[in-house]
């Protein structure tokens, strides 16, 4: 069952000096229940514009978003409806945003669904907290009191308080150290499991994303340019831009080389390129690039390149060529993983 619907999202905001900035340029994207969607791409390219859409803390310039068969409609004034509060999110920084100025009791008590009184509130908040790996004295505590992973792992908490069926986590575990890293990592997914819960992971970390997410959408300059299941995109990835990104992962091995760098940067969203948007940073552009493409269906996925076929067949890349490197990129991310574990 999909728990997420993004129905052709377009973001676009006035700046002054710089005209209409459309930092979202049309994005189809479902995440199912119990299902890992991560979405990855280097910083300007609207991942944040979209989750804050999913989410309806802003509303879209056009297209639509659904809980199920239910429309999010934008955060107002008024208290948000019961359905609309199956859609939670996870920021960055965990800090800001928790308030500080309440405890973490008052701050779970107020996503615990209403029907729920008394002695039974409150068994609630204790068996949340401790699903996240936190003690009952934490609800008596405030935020500045705890480090930074455990306030990542009351932020879960208090989007698990409502019982959601998705959850949107943009950045999750960016702020924190490795070992916060993994114990939130590992926690989040061992709740889409269990809770059968959508996850859509916002992340720059392609190793991460490979090692957790179920299925990736690879987004560039306000559209989506590949989307496949995880492994075989990350074995393969058939997008110049994709195929960059996953070069540009740092590898350990016997003789180290120093990872492969993307040239130039992200261009500005309020001067888009002509055609294909990837087409000034990319060596295999032609005279087809010059007019857009459109994403569309190769065998195992989603890709919006004119030349995919011809690049493939001229570089001659094989699923397993690349596959070794994944194989080395997942050892790092293993080991992470083992540590949450223990």
């Amino acid at each position: 069952m999909t728990a997420l619907t993004i129905e052709q999202v377009e973001v676009s905001y006035r700046a002054r000096g710089r005209g209409s900035v459309r930092a979202v340029a049309g994005v189809d994207l479902q995440v199912a229940a119990g299902e890992v969607v991560g979405l990855v791409g280097e910083s300007g390219c609207g991942k944040s514009s979209l989750a804050r859409v999913a989410a309806g803390l802003t509303a879209p310039t056009a297209g639509r978003i659904l809980i199920g068969d239910t429309p999010v409609a934008p955060v107002g004034w008024r208290r948000r409806p019961a359905a609309l509060t199956r859609l939670q999110m996870i920021f960055q920084d965990p800090g800001g945003s928790l308030n500080p100025r309440r405890t973490i009791e008052s701050q779970l008590l107020d996503g615990i669904p209403a029907d729920l009184t008394g002695s039974a509130r409150t068994e609630r908040l204790v068996q949340l907290l401790e699903r996240v790996g936190m003690s009952d004295d934490a609800r008596r505590h405030y935020p500045h009191q705890f480090s930074g992973g455990q306030r990542q792992r009351l932020a879960i908490a208090r989007a698990l308080a409502t019982e959601p069926e998705i959850i949107i986590a943009d950045e999750p575990v960016t702020a924190l150290d490795a070992s916060a890293q993994a114990q939130v990592v590992s926690l989040l997914l061992s709740l889409v499991r269990e809770l059968d819960v959508g996850l859509l992971f916002i992340s720059h970390d392609l190793a991460l994303v490979h090692e957790i997410a179920d299925r990736t959408a690879v987004m560039y300059l306000g559209k989506i340019v590949e989307q496949a299941p995880t492994r075989a995109l990350m074995a393969a990835p058939r997008h110049p831009y994709t195929r960059a990104l996953v070069e540009a992962i740092p590898q350990i091995s016997a003789h180290p080389n120093l990872p492969n760098v993307l040239r130039g940067e992200v261009p500005d969203p309020a001067q888009v390129p002509s055609g294909c948007r990837f087409r000034p940073r990319c060596a295999h552009a032609r005279a087809i690039c010059l007019t857009e493409p459109q994403l569309r269906e190769v065998p195992g996925g989603l890709v919006s390149c004119h030349r995919v076929e011809e690049i493939a067949a001229e570089n001659g890349v094989t699923e397993l060529s690349v596959a070794k490197r994944s194989v080395t990129e997942s050892s790092v991310t293993g080991e992470i993983a083992m540590e949450a574990s223990e």
